[in-house]
């Protein structure tokens, strides 16, 4: 397999008025896992389903009603620790976690603080071609979801739905490694691709299944250095936390804001406070929401009601064996067995279904060839298109596959397979009898487009001097040698015969 070697790239600078300073950022992504019931009920999780409809009595909190974990959910925890390349813990146990919700009916969340089921791993993080960054993963536990308060139905009312109420959650904690708002997009754009690619969670942020915790902190430069020399967090600034964050680019957004008011105080010769803060995105400003929680404030303890979760390492080994191959090793091998470009090799890994689509159009064919037509002339016309998926696309791969083997057949020329494709796209169809109902076969006969440059060439006899005077200007021969045959002329024909004759 390839192996590709990358620069790391430098983190974000931002001028104050007296230095300037880094970011330091760490994030806590929470992925609804991807199941059909809950993590300790049967009670479906179905989005959009009526208020209170997906309620099982242990998600209520009725008396008496104890959980049973879900071995799925298990599964898929596992499954995205493994594709992180993470440790996995055979043993692991759920704790309470004490807190008061109006949405949360037990009065605390079942989560897992003291021993998760998932330990150390990595993500690499591309940001562009070459340049790309490691960030450690600290740990994955899994925990339920509460409920949701919807405050804006009445004017003197809340109302509670309890659907999202113990559906699972992977908490996907992050060290302090993203070093800017572009990479803390990156970073969770790449688990999102993973997870996608391993089924465990489908990634959907405005339904609220993947939404991240953003830890900033403000530190001059070197501070990092140091701090990932000794890991001595003293030596970074205090981090703030902005909560349930659901879109990439508000957390982009947030981070430039919040990191400008850190530092705005910082350089006023105050202090900033950890806190727990949510961003405005109508105000482009960060606010408090609470002072931060440490863990002993939740009064962590172990779930009576649970007994430690002991898996086999036999179990582990045949979910690892049956994990499908993810998106950083399909694009190396995109990469190696088509002779992509890392930049095209991964626009068609970013998504399941592209990299699928690709691999049809492009098996038995030219590599590079069917990743043009797929990228530039698939993709463009599908964005043109309503911004259309390619789940969505009226052009089925072997249709895609029948023009590229059009072209390399010299049937048709590049400029009459654009014109198919369309044909295609708007009227479907198979391409080869379209190219012989319609008469679009390019001309290869060179004694008739011989025949067509030399008449061009007889009446145009100016154009003809100034081509012998400046070669550069044979391309008009080409171009009306194409018009005159209705662009079906070969044009490495036409090209070498204007040549030809210009030149003798």
């Amino acid at each position: 397999m390839l192996d590709l070697t990358y620069e790391t790239p430098k983190p974000k600078v931002i001028a104050g008025a007296k230095h300037d300073w880094e970011l330091v950022i760490g994030l806590e992504v929470h992925a609804q896992v991807a199941t059909n019931a809950k993590l300790f009920s049967g009670a479906s999780t179905q989005f959009g389903a009526e208020p209170n409809s997906n309620v099982a009595f242990v998600d209520a909190g009725m008396p008496g009603m104890l959980p049973v974990i879900n071995e799925e959910c298990v599964a898929q925890a596992v499954r995205t620790g493994l594709g992180l390349k993470a440790d996995i813990n055979l043993y692991s146990a759920f704790d309470r976690k004490n807190y008061f919700y109006p949405d949360l009916p037990q009065g605390y969340q079942i989560s897992q603080l003291y021993h998760p089921i998932v330990g150390e791993g990595e993500v690499h993080v591309d940001m562009e071609p070459g340049i790309a960054r490691t960030v450690r993963i600290e740990r994955i536990h899994l925990e339920q979801d509460a409920g949701k308060s919807i405050h804006d139905m009445d004017p003197a009312m809340s109302f509670v739905d309890l659907n999202r109420t113990g559906v699972a959650l992977m908490e996907i904690v992050s060290r302090p490694d993203i070093r800017g708002p572009e990479e803390a997009a990156a970073y969770v754009s790449k688990l999102r691709q993973i997870m996608r690619y391993l089924g465990t969670c489908d990634g959907n942020m405005q339904n609220g299944n993947l939404r991240a915790d953003v830890n900033v902190s403000i530190c001059l430069p070197g501070a990092y250095e140091k701090y990932m020399g000794t890991q001595d967090f003293s030596h970074l600034g205090t981090r703030c936390e902005i909560k349930n964050m659901n879109s990439l680019r508000f957390i982009q957004q947030a981070i430039e804001v919040e990191a400008k008011r850190q530092i705005a105080i910082v350089e006023a010769g105050g202090e900033v406070e950890q806190e727990t803060r949510l961003y405005d995105p109508d105000k482009g400003e960060t606010r408090s929401m609470r002072s931060k929680e440490e863990a002993h404030d939740y009064r962590y303890f172990p779930c009576p009601d649970l007994l430690p979760l002991e898996i086999e390492q036999d179990w582990v080994d045949d979910l690892a064996s049956k994990l499908p191959e993810l998106p950083d090793e399909k694009r190396l091998r995109f990469i190696s067995d088509f002779g992509l470009s890392e930049y095209d090799a991964a626009v068609l890994t970013a998504d399941t279904t592209n990299a699928a689509y690709f691999e049809q159009v492009a098996e038995g064919r030219d590599g590079k060839l069917a990743a043009n037509w797929v990228i530039n002339e698939l993709f463009g016309r599908l964005k043109k298109d309503d911004d259309k998926s390619i789940t969505q696309s009226p052009v089925t791969p072997e249709q895609l596959g029948g023009i590229i083997d059009l072209i390399t057949s010299d049937a048709i020329s590049g400029k009459i397979a654009k014109d198919l494709f369309e044909i295609v796209y708007t009227e479907g169809g198979d391409p080869a009898e379209i190219v012989e109902a319609r008469g679009m076969k390019q001309v290869t006969d060179t004694g008739a487009i011989e025949a067509a440059v030399d008449e061009i060439i007889a009446a145009n006899p100016d154009q003809v001097a100034k081509a012998k005077e400046n070669p550069k200007l044979a391309g008009w021969f080409v171009g009306q040698v194409m018009k005159a045959t209705g662009g079906k002329a070969n044009p490495k024909a036409v090209n070498q015969l204007v040549a030809k004759k210009l030149n003798g």
